[in-house]
């Protein structure tokens, strides 16, 4: 039998130890909770793409108007519902004058005798260069008209029923003159001119394209800070107009500026109505799902109770009680019955998940070792119903910002002139068919928003999950 009690280690014992632990490496450095969280939301591409979008429309929404800084409610007449487009010129002219016209005395204000047809009318043309001030029309008298018919159109017309837009009239086969002032952009237009035996249209017409040069006034320019004072007598220079890359809406408004505005309404709507909603449903559901009892039942009953009220009955009533008339934006308004009425729902959810961890057996253990219910909510309990809170949140956020869009198109939410995403939307939805570019944006916005929040809560909930660790 062998005296196991007298062995002495020695060096080489010691070495062959040593050299067998260092086979055994550590596979990854230690990581925290929210670090190794952090690595697996990075893993997760579509929410870090999602987070970037985030990213970025805070950095739109906060220093755009740094870089951007053109002036969302400033009108400009002369470039309404304009397409986005690259910078434009337009030409210094001085204020508009007044043109009579023309009329012919030695031709007949009204024909002898009504006849069955005329000869179209004979050389239509501009009487001078045409601008976006006005277009000046001249055209040769038609023996047998007792006047003449005006009309515009954007594309050259294929029929006697395809002219356009009816501009006016002339009263009297010598008025050989007409001047269109309405809404001209610098574009291709085709002006038609059909003759009239006074009261009914003969089916001819006479077709010519005009496209008017783009101008501004000295007093618009001046108003505008596009020229120096000593630039106002230098009738004809190119001026450079503001560049609009987004377009304008239907007053000429720059759409990048009240986009950006339009943010800053939207997302504080959709942000910080949820984030206080969401942050007193976790309290109160937290509350009520740790201590239980008929504390609980008390709590949720009530929560059951305000689920129940309708929130567009309060919303008018707030809007009363705040005294906020027909045509004023209910920002306020909005703000209160979104975290009065909608914090039931993320009560539930987090009551829901303290009652399963509170059973856990790591709770138990903890309380055992003597932790305190703070030490345990913060520790424990929180970080464990964090995916949870972040879905909600994600949902909550989409569903504020429709909401606002919804109070909004009905006319209690934001109104005009103040720009949200939703507004824009309900005024871009007027003009859809003519200028799209009124709705797209600003809907492109919202979706934008919506999808990236949405994706980016998923990709949270997976990477706050301690569960996922073990499948890794």
């Amino acid at each position: 039998m062998t005296d196991t009690t007298s062995f002495q280690p020695t060096h080489e014992d010691f070495a062959r130890v040593k050299a067998n632990l260092s086979i055994e490496q550590i596979s990854r450095p230690s990581l925290s909770y929210w670090q190794d969280a952090w690595v697996r939301l990075k893993k997760n591409t579509r929410a870090t793409i999602s987070l970037y979008i985030v990213i970025a429309l805070a950095a739109f929404t906060l220093l755009g108007p740094v870089f951007w800084q053109v002036d969302s409610s400033l009108q400009d007449l002369n470039q309404i519902s304009q397409a986005p487009s690259l910078p434009k010129t337009a030409a210094l002219v001085g204020a508009y004058k007044r043109w009579d016209g023309i009329i012919l005395e030695d031709f007949p204000v009204e024909p002898e005798a009504y006849v069955e047809s005329v000869t179209p009318v004979a050389e239509l043309r501009a009487f001078e260069a045409a601008t976006t001030q006005q277009v000046r029309l001249i055209w040769n008298p038609t023996v047998g008209a007792g006047g003449y018919n005006i009309y515009r159109n954007q594309r050259a017309p294929e029929d006697f029923n395809d002219l356009g837009l009816p501009l006016g009239s002339t009263y009297g086969g010598n008025e050989v003159s007409y001047e269109d002032r309405l809404s001209l952009e610098s574009r291709d237009y085709y002006y038609s001119i059909v003759p009239t035996d006074g009261y009914d249209e003969y089916e001819v017409f006479t077709v010519t394209e005009i496209t008017p040069r783009m101008i501004i006034t000295v007093s618009d320019a001046r108003d505008r800070n596009l020229i120096s004072a000593g630039e106002e007598d230098n009738l004809g220079q190119e001026i450079r107009l503001e560049f609009h890359p987004f377009g304008t809406d239907y007053l000429g408004r720059d759409m990048l500026a009240r986009l950006m505005e339009g943010a800053r309404v939207s997302l504080f709507i959709g942000i910080v109505a949820p984030f206080i909603y969401v942050i007193f449903g976790i309290i109160y559901g937290g509350f009520a799902g740790y201590f239980g009892g008929r504390l609980d039942v008390l709590l949720m009953r009530f929560a059951d109770f305000v689920v129940a009220l309708p929130f567009l009955l309060f919303m008018i009533l707030f809007k009363i009680a705040f005294g906020i008339g027909p045509g004023e934006s209910g920002i306020f308004p909005m703000l209160v019955a979104l975290i009065l009425l909608l914090w039931p729902a993320t009560a539930r959810l987090v009551r829901g998940q303290v009652l399963q961890i509170r059973e856990q057996g790591y709770i138990e253990a903890a309380k055992l070792l003597g932790a305190k219910p703070h030490y345990l909510i913060l520790r424990h309990i929180i970080p464990n119903t964090m995916g949870v809170i972040l879905v909600t949140l994600t949902f909550a956020v989409p569903a504020a910002i429709f909401t606002e869009a919804f109070l909004s198109f009905i006319g209690m939410g934001v109104a005009p002139p103040t720009p949200s995403w939703g507004s824009m939307c309900n005024e871009g939805v007027k003009t859809m068919l003519s200028h799209p570019h009124e709705l797209i944006f600003p809907a492109t916005f919202i979706s934008v928003t919506v999808l990236a929040f949405n994706l980016l809560g998923d990709g949270l909930t997976e990477a706050l999950d301690s569960r996922m660790r073990s499948r890794e």
